[in-house]
């Protein structure tokens, strides 16, 4: 099938980051999908790469190509007027698809798949289908591609992270890729007061912007916070996606932000820490509390959870991977055991005669 994969890169690089994935998985599998990026700037240190990905360059006038089977609008974003006319005008028009943000709230099980005929404008005629990823058989489950069992069998933990000046086995290892959470310093103050050698693996941009931030009020305020030396930080570089797993796969815990890390960090089986991107009008909160309620923790890690998050008032909790660590095995076998995206959205489209 070839597919149309339109993706406005509003902010913080989730939206680059899915629709890659999804139109690498797609192309893995034999389908023709083109990207259309306003912003293809992220891909060339994000993407894995993969030679059957065709981007094109979304712009105030889009190249005149033909639509595909299917069109994907990722996340609401319009595709292009006159694309829109291009589709309402074939002779088969293709399946156009609304690819919505992961949520586990109850709306999502009511939303997924519901058609929405379009009345008026350059694709008035046509119908729109509503495609939520999800935590619930009812939904469009999550990405997971083919081959990522066997990328993470090959893996060679300690071979990894050698190239960033850890020692395997000597300390316990954490990565952070944040916003900027209101109990930063007191996470730092935690994994330099804890019972073991902690390196702290911190990803560019944001997190790295506000660890730096927090760092400095530390040294402003708590003189010898980390006397001892027991917590090493080491900047990372960008990372790829593929590249990302395989720092998740590395630590005792990960703490993740927005939507794709969170997948990436349940699929990976290692306790990991969820700051949800943060709304103004605080509907990250009902957000937060859902996924808790699919991921069932026990109550120290929601309190982690909320605090962290800023839906609780503090102190932090000190992080405790060990303790975490069977909750994080039962939930990843949860998320394996969850529709796969690619899979339901192609029989979705195929189910509706489309192909």
């Amino acid at each position: 099938m070839r597919w149309d994969i339109f993706c406005k890169v509003i902010d913080n690089h989730g939206d680059a980051g899915v629709c890659w994935r999804l139109a690498a998985e797609l192309a893995a599998r034999g389908d023709l999908p083109r990207l259309w990026i306003d912003d293809p700037a992220p891909l060339q240190w994000m993407a894995p790469g993969h030679p059957g990905v065709e981007v094109v360059h979304w712009t105030a006038e889009p190249p005149p190509l033909v639509p595909g089977d299917v069109v994907v609008e990722a996340f609401g974003c319009d595709p292009p007027d006159a694309f829109v006319e291009r589709m309402a005008r074939a002779t088969r028009p293709p399946a156009w698809i609304n690819l919505e943000y992961l949520s586990a709230e109850a709306f999502v099980e009511r939303n997924h798949g519901l058609a929405s005929p379009v009345s008026q404008g350059p694709g008035a005629g046509l119908t729109k289908f509503f495609f939520y990823p999800g935590f619930s058989e009812r939904t469009g489950g999550l990405i997971r591609e083919q081959d990522l069992g066997a990328r993470r069998a090959a893996f060679d933990r300690s071979e990894w992270l050698r190239q960033w000046g850890v020692t395997p086995g000597a300390s316990q290892v954490v990565s952070l890729f944040c916003y900027e959470p209101p109990h930063l310093a007191d996470l730092l103050r935690h994994l330099a007061a804890g019972t073991s050698p902690c390196d702290l693996l911190v990803t560019t941009g944001r997190a790295s912007a506000a660890t730096e931030a927090a760092l400095a009020g530390l040294a402003a305020t708590h003189a010898g916070w980390n006397a001892a030396g027991a917590l090493r930080l080491h900047w990372l570089p960008l990372l790829g996606q593929r590249e990302y797993d395989l720092l998740l796969w590395s630590c005792d815990l990960n703490f993740v932000r927005g939507e794709d890390s969170v997948v990436r960090g349940l699929l990976a089986g290692v306790p990991c820490v969820w700051q949800i991107y943060p709304q103004d009008d605080a509907a990250h909160h009902a957000k937060l509390e859902a996924w808790l309620a699919w991921l069932r923790p026990a109550p120290a890690l929601a309190r982690f959870h909320r605090v962290w998050n800023g839906l609780e008032a503090g102190p932090l909790p000190a992080p405790d991977p060990a303790g975490w660590g069977p909750e994080a095995l039962a939930a990843q076998a949860r998320a394996l055991a969850l529709p796969e995206l690619v899979t339901t959205l192609r029989q979705f489209v195929l189910a509706r005669g489309r192909i």
